[in-house]
Order: structure tokens, then sequence, then C-alpha cells
């Protein structure tokens, strides 16, 4: 169905992907620099019980910017691909020509007079 669109898929992915990219970084990089003295175990409460969890709160941060820059956006190229051959097979299968659901009619082959 890319013939539908004015700019393809692949395009406004990535013209998407890297318009996001800069908040979604920025907000990793100050949520893992304010939780990484926890982390260190730096300050006065106990290390024990609040760096694991720092950690973890910087897992996170990380995580979703990794799945929302990187594999979102491959995931759903893979899924338009497999959409749009999907959708040729199975008008090659029912025998259609383009999207507009026409017909085709084979043409027979041309024959120059009777050959024997």
């Amino acid at each position: 169905m890319a013939g539908r669109y004015l700019v393809s898929i692949r395009r406004s992915t990535l013209i998407t992907t890297a318009t996001s990219a800069r908040p979604i970084v920025m907000t990793t990089l100050a949520m893992g620099a304010g939780m990484m003295p926890i982390a260190l175990g730096f300050g006065s409460a106990d290390p024990s019980f609040r760096s694991p969890m720092s950690i973890a709160v910087i897992g996170g941060p990380i995580t979703s910017t990794v799945l929302s820059l990187l594999v979102v956006p491959a995931v759903f190229g893979y899924i338009d691909d497999l959409e749009q051959w999907m959708g040729r097979t199975m008008r090659r299968w029912r025998g259609q020509a383009g999207t507009d659901g026409m017909k085709v009619t084979p043409i027979p082959p041309k024959t120059s007079g009777t050959r024997i």
C-alpha cells in the first residue's frame, strides 16, 4: 500500500525517529545522571538498600530509549513489508493486477497464420 502515501513509510519513520530522538535521549541522560550518585552509594542513606533500586531506575529509561528509537521503528518496517508482501501475494492468488481490484484477463499469444 506504499503507493497511496505521499511520503514513504521508511522515510517518515526516519524523520519521526530523528525528531523524537533528542528529547528522549536528553530525558534518559538526565535521569541517569540524577540517579548515578545513589547507584554508586554516595550520600548519608544506606547504600545497600537504595543502590539496587537506583540501578533499576536507571535501566528503565535506557531500555525504553532503545525500544522506542530502535526496536519499534524496525518492527514497524517489518510489519509494513509483510503487509505489502501479503497484499501482492493475495492479488496474484486472486488474479488481480493492481490495488484497484480490476480483474486481469490474459491476452492470447499472437499467431501469424496457420502453422502445421
